[in-house]
């Protein structure tokens, strides 16, 4: 459910211009032709920077799909892998564990890697080498979720940006008038500050809950397969006499 609600707020977020644009076709029976030119004055109100920002949400849209197909605990650590291992761990066969991860790559196989050399050495360096991989792994999520953190910053500053270039054209267009400027000459200037407002904040609002969403998930399973890392290898650690 929670995966279905972030999708959907992304497509809202890519979708909400078009659904702007047609909100003055009230009524049931209005004609194609109101509707395109209410379109084509939303985009044009919008200008250029509005267009970057509607670009922005359908990037974001883009990496949420990707990094919500890519991090689950199905991808991170496949069952059929970890039983695997622990197969050939019980088998003692080390080096045949060692070719599998090197074959089959992924968040548990290569925590796995880091710590099947260290078998001749002691425990603690195992461990180290073990917790390591497990930070190192962990880091590389991490990073690869910062680029919605970016797109989530960005976007609402575009959107003053357009705010500002608005206003900007508003008071220029005021000035050029020498104060006899009507209010229906300003529209296009205001409603273009206004529009890149909104659709900076569409973005960075859905945007920011898929991150903050997708960055919990990376805690919890990194803290869930390094468990299983950590259980796979207590095989290893010295009993005290």
């Amino acid at each position: 459910m929670k995966v279905k609600t972030i999708l959907f707020m992304l497509a809202v977020a890519c979708l909400a211009p078009m659904t702007m644009a047609f909100q003055d076709g009230d009524a049931p029976a209005a004609s194609s032709e109101p509707s395109q030119s209410a379109a084509a004055k939303f985009f044009t109100d919008a200008g250029t920077i509005g267009l970057l920002i509607i670009l922005l949400s359908v990037l974001a849209l883009t990496l949420i799909i990707k990094e919500i197909m890519a991090i689950r605990r199905d991808q991170l650590a496949p069952p059929e892998l970890v039983d695997e291992i622990e197969a050939l761990f019980e088998a003692g066969e080390y080096q045949e564990a060692i070719e599998l991860c090197e074959t089959e790559p992924c968040f548990f196989t290569n925590i796995a890697a880091a710590g099947l050399p260290k078998l001749n050495a002691s425990f603690d360096a195992m461990e180290k080498s073990l917790e390591e991989m497990i930070e190192e792994e962990t880091i590389k999520l991490h990073s690869r979720l910062s680029w919605l953190s970016l797109i989530a910053g960005v976007a609402p500053m575009m959107g003053l940006m357009g705010t500002v270039n608005g206003m900007i054209g508003a008071f220029t267009t005021i000035a050029k008038s020498k104060g006899q400027a009507t209010p229906d000459v300003l529209a296009g200037d205001i409603s273009g500050a206004l529009i890149t407002t909104l659709l900076g904040l569409i973005v960075a609002v859905p945007v920011t809950a898929a991150f903050v969403f997708l960055r919990n998930r990376v805690v919890s399973y990194s803290l869930e397969i390094a468990a299983v890392v950590e259980d796979l290898f207590e095989r290893f650690r010295p009993r005290d006499a």
